[in-house]
């Protein structure tokens, strides 16, 4: 009996299902919403199932034979993952699916360049990239839409495992006609009367705050952003300074306004740029081929400048 649905379908059920969404799930997928639309439809047909619960306000929500289809869906993804994997043990090649999640701050100095290295290498490896805060990493990693996320070693749950790949101490941004700009470096008592402009991610935002209580000081902060290109702005036109851990290859803010970096003396250790994995279950092949390549690419001497703010 020749089947009745594909894998594709079932992948953008599922997308659906944990985004709420047929707009976010076409934007998880890289497709069109009509195609995931099309797909969901072609499934309730053919089941003769209704999968959603339509409501303008709120979205889709799965009905009850929804939710176990859903289930069914997901063990036949694994299964089909399964597969893909055997095949490639028994061919020895590198195949497949991959979803990587990369952090917002450093997104856009590590993943293209990464990605382009590891694609030339494993050209069969069908690779899905998207980028998130490092909450949103780690939740996507236990639902299973992301194999690996590169992401800092910031309050890792048990359930995953960090494997660390570069240290990265922190700095202080500063506009270029700062009292501070001319330093060799400097400590955050020095910063602490000073306006601050906060990169306010989750994690992230605690991580820059402790090297105030550490010490019994607290920031000015003038001005808060999630963006990373907004907060170089608002630094390099005069708005306060802002701390950070990597250097985006350039002194340029994205208006063009130059920024000086100071390295920002402490006793606490660098944070680690790293890879979060799931701890228990064994890797993919295209997931340990990432980890390996991570972990060969990811230097000072092929991306000059991520830890040295002086580089």
């Amino acid at each position: 009996m020749p089947l009745r649905f594909t894998l594709r379908q079932l992948e953008y059920l599922v997308a659906v299902a944990e985004c709420g969404s047929v707009a976010l799930a076409a934007e998880r997928c890289h497709v069109s919403s009509p195609s995931i639309s099309a797909a969901i439809a072609q499934l309730e047909q053919e089941f003769g199932l209704q999968l959603f619960i339509r409501r303008h306000a709120q979205g889709l929500s799965l009905t009850e034979g929804g939710r176990q289809f859903t289930e069914a869906a997901r063990a036949v993804l694994l299964a089909g993952g399964a597969l893909n994997d055997r095949a490639a043990d028994l061919t020895g090649q590198v195949r497949g699916p991959l979803a990587v999640g990369c952090l917002l701050t450093f997104a856009q100095v590590v993943l293209p360049r990464l990605r382009r290295s590891f694609a030339e290498a494993h050209p069969q490896v069908e690779f899905r990239q998207s980028e998130h805060d490092h909450a949103a990493l780690i939740e996507a990693l236990r639902r299973a839409t992301l194999d690996v996320a590169l992401s800092y070693d910031l309050e890792i749950p048990g359930d995953l495992e960090f494997r660390p790949l570069l240290p990265l101490s922190p700095y202080a941004l500063l506009p270029e006609d700062h009292p501070l700009a001319g330093r060799a470096a400097v400590t955050a008592a020095d910063l602490a009367p000073h306006p601050m402009v906060l990169l306010d991610l989750p994690y992230s935002a605690d991580y820059f705050l402790s090297f105030f209580t550490a010490e019994g000081l607290r920031p000015l902060i003038a001005e808060r952003t999630r963006d990373m290109g907004v907060m170089r702005a608002m630094v390099a036109n005069g708005f306060g300074y802002s701390i950070a851990n990597i250097r985006l290859g350039s002194d340029r803010a994205p208006d063009g306004r130059r920024l000086v970096f100071v390295p920002l003396r402490t006793a606490r250790p660098p944070m680690r740029m790293g890879l979060i994995l799931p701890a228990s279950a064994p890797l993919r092949r295209a997931v340990a081929a990432f980890a390996d390549h991570c972990r060969d690419a990811l230097t000072d001497a092929v991306l000059p400048g991520l830890s040295d703010p002086e580089g």
